[in-house]
């Protein structure tokens, strides 16, 4: 004999069903919720016939059924469990709040050491003046040196970067690079940085400039003359850049962000 009134953990909807119900008890249709949450409309039949498939992974199924979820007024934790238990995802804990601190303050993952690459390189270009010295005379000592000196003079600037960072790599956009970008228009570079992520681009008129998985390592620079509009399915892969300037805590992982940005100095949509 059962006691209690919760039904049977195995009576209860699917997650697809259980987001299907809730959407028309919200009375909203598919094309409708679609346009509030920007996941695509055969995303969202797919997902209410619990088929995962087209998401791209654990990470993007749990965004869309969060997103999803809080659009119809549903609370998303026991449905992420449900999802988790039911297709062998990394389970989460239902109070993760101190969790996700823990993720926004975390330093940034370590990069490869170039600081070793950035002395092999030096000692090359000595040797190679070195030899010219050796063999071209004082005409070739003098062109010599100035090589010498060209190539010198870059290695100062990895002084300034930050620790950790690529001396050699292309130097970030800094106060005075914004100088530089055209005034009158608004400039959106996002990079994968720590994991692949979907995401989708669209200009001032609601046109979109491109939507897909951009994968880990891939960057995307997009311009427009007024206003870029972004959707990230996982917020806390990206590495995010406006008009010059680095957007800090863009979110977390898994994270499905709606951001927008104009011209000037950045601010989060």
């Amino acid at each position: 004999m059962s006691i209690g009134n919760s039904p049977p953990e195995d009576d209860r909807p699917s997650v697809g069903r259980a987001l299907q119900q809730a959407r028309i008890q919200a009375g909203l249709t598919v094309d409708q919720i679609s346009t509030t949450t920007r996941v695509r409309i055969p995303i969202v039949h797919a997902i209410e016939q619990d088929d995962f498939s087209r998401c791209g992974g654990h990470v993007y199924a749990r965004g869309h059924i969060r997103t999803l979820a809080r659009a119809a007024g549903l609370d998303p934790t026991h449905l992420v469990e449900q999802y988790d238990a039911e297709h062998g995802g990394r389970p989460r804990p239902s109070r993760a709040a101190p969790v996700f601190e823990a993720e926004r303050i975390r330093p940034e993952p370590r990069r490869p050491n170039w600081t070793a690459a950035m002395v092999a390189a030096i000692v090359a270009v000595v040797g190679f003046v070195g030899f010219t010295l050796f063999n071209g005379g004082a005409g070739g000592r003098d062109d010599a040196v100035e090589a010498g000196q060209a190539s010198a003079k870059p290695s100062k600037a990895p002084a300034k970067a930050p620790p950790n960072r690529p001396a050699d790599a292309k130097p970030e956009p800094s106060d005075s690079a914004i100088a530089g970008a055209p005034a009158n228009k608004v400039t959106v570079k996002l990079t994968a940085e720590r994991d692949q992520t979907w995401m989708s681009a669209k200009d001032h008129n609601g046109k979109l400039l491109e939507e897909g998985v951009l994968q880990r390592g891939a960057s995307k620079t997009f311009t427009d003359s007024n206003r870029i509009d972004l959707v990230l399915g996982n917020a806390g892969a990206v590495q995010l850049f406006v008009n010059g300037k680095e957007i800090k805590n863009v979110g977390d992982d898994g994270q499905v962000q709606r951001l927008s940005y104009t011209k000037g100095d950045p601010a989060a949509g």
